[in-house]
């Protein structure tokens, strides 16, 4: 073949690639849902549910990097978290369970938090040192921040039974898990102009597949939205022309 032949050759989108970027959004939540998730969970959640989705979605940890944080894992004066194990139980018994190191080093990271986070963060310490005195003789403590009433790390399970009992409560039609929440942060930050290395680096992705498709959709959405603001600022003009009163 010759070379310009190469150069110019561009290869054909397919129909499964364009339906992937329209179905895209069914990943994350939306700034409205996760602010009407997050309003149920303060209204109706049970013990640690507005910490746990306020944390996975104001962090994009994984869940089972969340699930493995220690209280040694914050730094409250700097509001710093230090990310750099990860929990596996795929059995789901609170007994056994695993810490492991991140699959990749990129994973392991420091990233600041929100003064919410923190806020949150205090109550829920006051909050779990009542409980460990009143469970005292059962109580395993392992400094796990979202632990059972024995002192156990909660499970992923019951992390999203948490969550689905919260969705069902929103008119949320969308099928998402704990791990949306990584998802829709990305989505936030892009939405606040966060340069995509910095995301990758925040979120310790390796692959930023999905962290591509979902700034591919933000783009689209940002140009909408541009779109939209020109014509509200040019609507009077357009009205005029309209109505003939230039030609």
């Amino acid at each position: 073949m010759h070379p310009l032949k190469v150069l110019n050759y561009q290869k054909k989108t397919t129909v499964s690639e364009l339906e992937k970027g329209d179905s895209i959004h069914e990943k994350f939540l939306e700034k409205e849902e996760l602010e009407e998730l997050l309003t149920i969970a303060n209204k109706d959640g049970l013990e640690g549910d507005l910490l746990a989705f306020t944390m996975l979605a104001y962090t994009g940890l994984r869940i089972g990097e969340m699930i493995a944080l220690k209280w040694p894992d914050i730094d409250f004066n700097n509001q710093t978290l230090r990310i750099y194990k990860t929990y596996y139980n795929p059995t789901n018994n609170k007994l056994k369970y695993q810490l492991l190191t991140p699959k990749t080093e990129g994973s392991i990271r420091t990233i600041t938090i929100d003064p919410i986070l923190i806020d949150l963060l205090k109550i829920h310490r006051n909050e779990q040192d009542k409980i460990k005195k009143e469970n005292k003789p059962f109580y395993n403590d392992n400094k796990f921040i979202f632990a059972t009433n024995e002192g156990y790390p909660k499970t992923i399970k019951h992390i999203a039974i948490r969550m689905n009992r919260l969705l069902k409560k929103t008119i949320i039609k969308k099928h998402v898990t704990p791990h949306s929440f990584r998802h829709t942060h990305t989505s936030l930050l892009i939405e606040a102009n966060v340069h995509i290395k910095e995301i990758q680096e925040r979120l310790g992705h390796s692959d930023i597949s999905t962290t591509m498709d979902i700034y591919a959709h933000m783009t689209k959405n940002i140009k909408k939205e541009a779109s939209t603001k020109f014509s509200n600022l040019m609507k009077d003009l357009s009205e005029n022309i309209s109505n003939n009163k230039y030609l």
